[in-house]
């Protein structure tokens, strides 16, 4: 390497560097929300390790000429990041996934059938279980975080933002479209103590026990509620999920 190949490869260097100082605070932001929603067993210190890879990904790859900012473009990245290293390491028995599946099918036929929202007490006796195993079942679904919001947001409006950041064609917007449009449908249709939890946990951003204080119910109670309606969600957008699997849809 000639002396202006390396002083330009050494100035790069010292720009990336400065860049990396500039948005790291954009990165432990964005890992201690998130951390808010996981379980214990998850420790921040990975998370920003994983969404440092992001941003690192984010600076190589973020082209301005697409219009986003670059904010915009390496919060996504990072987010991506810290949710791929997450699944990679996912905590949740196996046994977990193959109940909350089953949940969201029993959903999806007894709606079928009585073009009406299933209750507990219906989704329960199609299961052939009690009605306190299947709360049980909604509690291990919601600590497993498998099917949060952020796994929504990840296949939903995030999943639009991504693809649009990285120049999708025509055909893939309006497949977005329509999911954007399927997924605020689905959202509409929730009952309206599981929309009204929806909205006070990812819209007015309260935590499990503000929001009981507001329906007047037990912590684990609204987990339930929040646990219910992302199966709920799941059986809805099921052509969606299984039309989709291989691109991370919910």
């Amino acid at each position: 390497m000639n002396g202006a190949a390396m002083y330009s490869s050494v100035q790069a260097a010292g720009v990336v560097d400065a860049q990396i100082i500039q948005h790291a605070p954009l990165v432990k932001r964005i890992a201690y929300h998130l951390l808010s929603k996981l379980p214990n067993s998850v420790l921040v210190d990975d998370l920003i390790q994983a969404g440092m890879m992001g941003l690192l990904d984010a600076l190589k790859n973020y082209d301005h000429s697409q219009g986003a900012s670059f904010e915009t473009y390496a919060g996504i990245r990072i987010r991506g990041s810290m949710l791929d290293e997450v699944r990679r390491s996912d905590w949740t028995p196996r046994s977990v996934h193959k109940k909350s599946r089953q949940v969201a099918v029993a959903i999806k036929e007894i709606e079928h059938e009585t073009n009406q929202n299933a209750s507990a007490s219906e989704i329960s006796e199609r299961l052939g279980i009690s009605l306190s195993e299947y709360n049980k079942i909604l509690q291990d679904s919601n600590n497993s975080r498998f099917f949060s919001a952020d796994e929504l947001a990840q296949t939903g409006d995030h999943f639009i933002e991504e693809q649009a950041a990285s120049s999708a064609g025509p055909e893939d917007i309006l497949s977005q479209d329509k999911f954007k449009e399927a997924l605020a449908k689905a959202i509409g249709q929730l009952p309206e103590r599981e929309k009204l939890v929806i909205s006070l946990y990812y819209d007015e951003e309260l935590n499990l026990k503000e929001i009981g204080e507001v329906l007047n119910v037990s912590e684990s109670r609204v987990s339930q509620i929040s646990s219910q309606a992302m199966l709920r969600l799941r059986s809805k957008l099921a052509d969606w999920v299984e039309g989709n699997d291989n691109n991370g849809f919910i």
